[in-house]
């Protein structure tokens, strides 16, 4: 294990460089967010991964007490550079991370698809809660309709199939709605809430070339935010709200 820990670390470093801040996905983090709302527990918080720092700085404005574990040191170096100092940050894989902290909200947003052990990190977190504390997941759906376009014109071989956007980005894994919530499970954690975040019918790179122009205004944005409400299978990201049992 100390060997693959060391290999891992090595990794996400390597693959932080290959990171850029996506119109897509920048406007994902605010989507989520505004999911996540009615679930949110105040008190300690902990995000584990922060990448580029989008979904962090909105953390920050509702949580004081804010925590961020990180591996890349690229990527604490730039959310640092959003946040300033009222952020706490701890170079660490997750798997090795140990704290005497117990968190009331931990998040792990796009993350379980990069991890070897997912299930292993999700006990980890959920042995990091609060005796009433929430751990929030998102995951990209494996179900979008731009996936299942991509598969109908043979770009990819089937749902779960990794594309070149994910290899790049060192993803392991796609996910679907019953293996999400199977890892969930496996880790003995307890789930309140599922659902869908914005409704997806172009690829990520598609929505980055278009959004600001007249073809994908805000208008478009919020429409497929509210469309994902009903159809949460159709989503870009699914996402689960657990507690300890």
């Amino acid at each position: 294990m100390p060997e693959f820990n060391q290999l891992e670390f090595e990794r996400l470093n390597q693959i932080a460089d290959d990171y850029d801040l996506s119109p897509f996905d920048t406007r994902m983090r605010q989507y989520m967010l505004r999911t996540l709302k009615p679930w949110l527990k105040p008190g300690k918080a902990l995000e584990m991964g922060c990448m580029h720092g989008e979904f962090t700085s909105l953390l920050a404005a509702l949580y004081p007490d804010l925590t961020v574990v990180e591996a890349a040191a690229q990527f604490i170096e730039a959310t640092r550079q959003r946040v300033g100092k009222a952020v706490v940050f701890k170079q660490s894989l997750f798997e090795t991370f140990e704290s005497e902290e117990r968190y009331d909200a931990i998040f792990l947003l796009h993350v379980l698809e990069h991890l070897d052990h997912p299930v292993a990190v999700l006990e980890k977190a959920k042995s990091l809660l609060s005796p009433t504390g929430r751990l929030f997941l998102i995951v990209p759906n494996g179900n979008a309709p731009s996936r299942q376009i991509a598969v109908k014109m043979g770009i990819l071989r089937h749902l779960c199939d990794l594309s070149e956007a994910d290899l790049k980005h060192g993803h392991r894994r796609v996910y679907l709605s019953d293996t999400f919530e199977n890892d969930a499970r496996e880790a003995g954690l307890k789930i309140l809430a599922r659902g869908g975040i914005f409704y997806k019918p172009l690829a990520n790179f598609q929505f980055d070339r278009l959004i600001g122009t007249d073809l994908i205004s805000d208008a478009f944005m919020e429409a497929c935010f509210a469309l994902g409400m009903e159809h949460p299978t159709q989503c870009a990201s699914i996402f689960l709200v657990c507690e300890a049992p």
